[in-house]
């Protein structure tokens, strides 16, 4: 009895030793680079490591991760390191090695970016998100984003939902200084090297930022998605759902206002927006978005009244001049088709003189908008305009002024 122990136990000894020979030429395969030769050897050796304990299970199954890694093969990599957790590998062991293959997913999804292959892009940031559902939520974000440049509107749809049902903000912090010598404030992105510059004189000023939440965005863009596939109740639904959620979300709001407009529902746009504005008066944005769909809803004065009160809040919006310009000179068709229309009769000479006279008050109108527009940055747009304005109503100097202004930008 004795010696047949005895046996058993050499035997045991034996096959062990055997399992751990071919893991260690596996290895040194996967060491040097050759990953197709040692994965057939751990294919071959297939049964010999079905019969072995969990723990040399566990070292093959961390083997075949590393080098799927290698080979890109990652859903491969996933599951066999899944495996290798299943069977007792330790995170201590394991997280180096997860750490590693999330790189290589990204890494191989900004080629597939780069390269326009956003469809793989997109999955294999959802992969990266998979591996660490806590921590990487932004990958998800990410994978969402190639997923709409691909045109796969289900795959981004799905992507989306998910980040709005995961509550997804993406809200970071953005550290800035200002470089005493230049005075020019520069963007700092480690908060430890931010700490540090604030102890230098070379700096001052140091400030922090936060960006705006990514929710809002989100839901926008499963409305629109839903809008694409063309399902513009489930669009609605989608935005309403949130607003009732988020009532005082600004964010929310305007998010609603664009897809009211995307849809056509234009009343239904000027009735957030003005919503908007009670929470942000000062928002000049929201202005000039209500002076375009005045505008579009044939509301002149009201229209008007945005586009001033735009330009009051924030001189520097250029588009909110060329609108109101545009918007005043829409009354000049009118005027010329009637002018047209006109006979050679004495009174149709003086009805003619005063529609002349209209159109001229009309050009005379937008002259102090133009000029304010051309003193903030020389708007091409804007000078083009003005030197045609004076040429029509005869204004020698100011023409040449323009068109000597004008040739200076060229």
């Amino acid at each position: 009895m004795k010696k047949l122990i005895l046996f058993i136990l050499l035997f045991t000894f034996s096959f062990s030793t055997a399992q751990k020979k071919e893991l260690r030429n596996a290895n040194k395969f996967f060491i040097s680079g050759e990953y197709a030769s040692a994965i057939d050897l751990l294919d071959s050796a297939k049964d010999l490591f079905d019969s072995s304990d969990d723990k040399i299970k566990a070292q093959a199954m961390l083997l075949y991760g590393k080098l799927h890694t290698s080979m890109e093969d990652f859903e491969l990599a996933i599951k066999a390191f899944d495996m290798s957790k299943n069977l007792g590998s330790s995170d201590q062991i394991l997280n180096p090695e997860l750490r590693k293959l999330e790189t290589a997913i990204i890494t191989s999804a900004v080629g597939d970016n780069e390269t326009e292959d956003f469809n793989a892009a997109a999955k294999k940031l959802k992969m990266v998100y998979d591996l660490n559902t806590e921590t990487n939520s932004e990958y998800l974000y990410y994978a969402a984003s190639s997923a709409v440049n691909s045109l796969d509107y289900p795959l981004a749809l799905e992507y989306y939902e998910l980040l709005r049902d995961i509550k997804y903000e993406g809200i970071e912090t953005k550290f800035y200084i200002t470089e005493v010598s230049s005075g020019n404030e520069i963007e700092i992105n480690d908060e430890v090297q931010f700490k540090l510059l604030q102890k230098s004189k070379e700096y001052s000023n140091p400030r922090e930022e936060e960006t705006d939440s990514k929710f809002p965005e989100i839901v926008k863009n499963i409305a629109l998605i839903y809008k694409e596939l063309g399902q513009n109740d489930k669009a609605l639904a989608a935005i309403e759902a949130a607003r009732s959620s988020n009532p005082d979300d600004v964010g929310l709001i305007i998010t609603a206002a664009n897809i009211y407009f995307e849809l056509g529902n234009k009343e239904a746009f000027k009735v957030a927006m003005s919503q908007a504005i009670e929470k942000e008066p000062n928002n000049a944005v929201l202005y000039y978005n209500l002076g375009v769909v005045s505008a579009e809803l044939g509301e002149k004065e009201v229209a008007v009244s945005y586009y001033q009160t735009s330009i009051d809040l924030d001189p520097s919006n250029e588009n909110s001049y060329l609108n109101l310009v545009a918007l005043i000179l829409e009354g000049e068709e009118d005027i010329v088709s009637e002018m047209n229309s006109l006979g050679t009769s004495r009174a149709d000479n003086l009805k003619y003189d005063k529609l002349k006279e209209s159109r001229e008050n009309l050009y005379k109108q937008t002259i102090p908008i133009l000029k304010d527009l051309i003193d903030i940055n020389n708007n091409i747009e804007a000078i083009r305009t003005l030197m045609n304005i004076y040429g029509t109503i005869g204004d020698n100097s100011g023409y040449m002024e323009m068109k000597n202004l004008l040739e200076q930008q060229d």
